[in-house]
């Protein structure tokens, strides 16, 4: 929860290309205090069934900048082993994943709270502040 003196910061994915949340993605949290400053990691959590993260770590006093990290690989590769098993004709040629990792930053001011959503699917993403 934010204070007067701190922002606070939540996410949650979906996968666009399936129309669900997007679970078991780890998120890393890091922050700085002004541009100049190198980045602090806070720690992270990893999206719920419900594609949310509910337990992202407090921001520190002073934070400017807020990064989160989305390893989104793994989840990706699952999702692809899945539809091979279901069905072994249609196999990929196994060219991987495209974005591997997201890393989303932007900027805060103490008091408010940051909801960023992240939209994703196998060949591109989107972000946008939301309430």
């Amino acid at each position: 929860m934010s204070t007067s003196a701190t922002a606070s910061v939540s996410t949650h994915i979906l996968d666009t290309s399936a129309g669900r949340p997007a679970g078991g993605v780890a998120v890393h949290l890091s922050a700085r205090s002004g541009r100049e400053a190198d980045w602090q990691a806070l720690g992270g959590s990893a999206t719920d069934a419900d594609g949310r993260c509910k337990d992202l770590p407090a921001l520190p006093e002073g934070t400017t900048h807020v990064r989160l990290d989305f390893a989104v690989e793994p989840y990706f590769e699952k999702k692809q082993a899945d539809a091979q098993q279901d069905a072994p004709a249609n196999r990929d040629s196994g060219a991987g994943v495209f974005f591997p990792e997201v890393a989303i930053t932007f900027a805060v001011v103490p008091g408010e709270h940051y909801h960023v959503p992240l939209l994703l699917n196998p060949f591109g993403y989107s972000v946008y502040r939301g309430s």
